[in-house]
């Protein structure tokens, strides 16, 4: 199935760009080593694949997720074969003792590469799962870069969101946070960053929800008033690699709003997705109504569907890559915009609230209160959206 005629374009973004830097990015791939932090996921397994495609000297994998680390090398093997460098995966946290075993044995590293996240809106429904998705996104980051920056790297590339641009949910915030730690970090080791829009058909996103309710013969729920940004898997690989490779340090990546790169609701895509494998969706009234009318529908080659209005926490009435306030690059490449950061920032007010979190974990007991106040000290201007039910609430 093709992923970019289900959200509505007909060219990949970034294939001029690619063209145009490919040479220098293969100059600095061949013979370097290469480290990648959460390499199992979507993202993850694409930024794998445009460094492994390059010939790189040495590219190491580290992921805590077993069986999506087997398929990686699987896929890789299946399409792309070989290299001579050494090429090997890693069941570990990123967060453990056997990670800081793996580095003194292997490093040092010249690049790495970290896309270890906790990326859903989701995730900040219970004050563990939140206590989880700060360490992640913030704090795993910090050691992480403290470990290359050991190590002598050239460049730590790390992940962001565009949620993170004005954000209105904890999970789009504490990307904003990490990048507010990681100007301090500048100072001593060269950082760049990407920020993107949805990864369409991501593992554990709403579309590839979309493939697993279809093996399963059960119906797709989706909003019809959520419009939304989607790069393919390959294009969030090429623009993680942009900006790893060629980033200046606290430069953040995005792509560039045009024709191509447009506006589409989930229930659009969900339409598509089905007509393109033979079915016509069929509306229901209810969540009740299309489970239970689910074999009926599917033996007349319809799928029940249930379309809603969204009024789920954390929502963002639109997407956005950047703020007013941010100086942008819009001229260096066709389709890749770049926010120029300068190294500004308030170290008391990092310091305050990463002991804040260490205080909360130490008592052992904590609520999302605790948390949305932190939060608010470190962005004021924090847009958070509580509507008292969450995604986990939906079909």
């Amino acid at each position: 199935m093709n992923i970019l005629s289900l959200i509505g374009r007909k060219t990949n973004l970034f294939d001029s760009d690619i063209s145009t830097y490919n040479d220098q990015m293969k100059g600095l791939v061949e013979g370097s080593r290469f480290l990648v932090i959460g390499g199992a996921g979507s993202i993850g397994q694409a930024v794998t694949r445009e460094i492994f495609k390059r010939s790189p000297s040495a590219l190491h994998v580290v992921d805590i997720s077993e069986n999506n680390m087997v398929e990686l090398v699987r896929d890789i093997r299946s399409t792309l074969g070989y290299i001579t460098g050494d090429f090997r995966t890693f069941a570990i946290d990123c967060g453990s003792r056997e990670f800081k075993a793996l580095i003194a044995a292997e490093g040092p590293y010249d690049y790495i590469f970290n896309l270890s996240a906790l990326k859903h809106v989701r995730s900040e429904k219970d004050p563990f799962t939140l206590m989880r998705m700060v360490q992640v996104n913030i704090f795993n980051t910090l050691k992480t870069l403290a470990m290359a920056r050991d190590g002598s790297a050239k460049k730590y590339f790390c992940v962001s969101t565009d949620k993170a641009a004005n954000p209105v949910n904890m999970m789009g915030a504490s990307k904003r946070i990490m990048e507010m730690f990681l100007m301090r970090e500048s100072l001593t080791q060269p950082i760049s960053m990407a920020r993107f829009a949805n990864v369409a058909f991501s593992d554990g996103s709403l579309l590839h929800g979309f493939n697993q309710r279809f093996t399963k013969r059960q119906p797709i729920s989706a909003p019809n008033d959520v419009r939304r940004y989607f790069v393919t898997p390959q294009e969030s690989g090429e623009l993680c690699l942009l900006s790893g490779l060629l980033g200046g340090n606290r430069d953040i990546f995005f792509p560039k709003l045009s024709k191509e790169l447009h506006l589409i609701t989930f229930s659009e895509i969900a339409t598509r997705y089905l007509q393109a494998l033979g079915f016509e969706p069929y509306e229901c009234d209810s969540e009740e109504e299309a489970r239970a009318r689910t074999d009926e529908l599917i033996t007349k080659k319809r799928w029940p569907c249930y379309f809603f209005k969204s009024d789920t926490t954390g929502e963002k009435d639109f997407e956005e890559f950047f703020t007013d306030k941010e100086d942008l690059d819009m001229s260096r490449f066709g389709n890749v915009g770049i926010i120029h950061n300068p190294p500004t920032f308030d170290p008391e007010q990092l310091d305050t609230f990463a002991q804040g979190v260490s205080q909360l974990r130490a008592q052992g007991n904590w609520s999302k209160e605790d948390f949305v106040g932190l939060f608010f000290h470190m962005l004021p201007d924090f847009a958070h959206k509580e509507t008292g039910k969450y995604l986990d609430q939906r079909m």
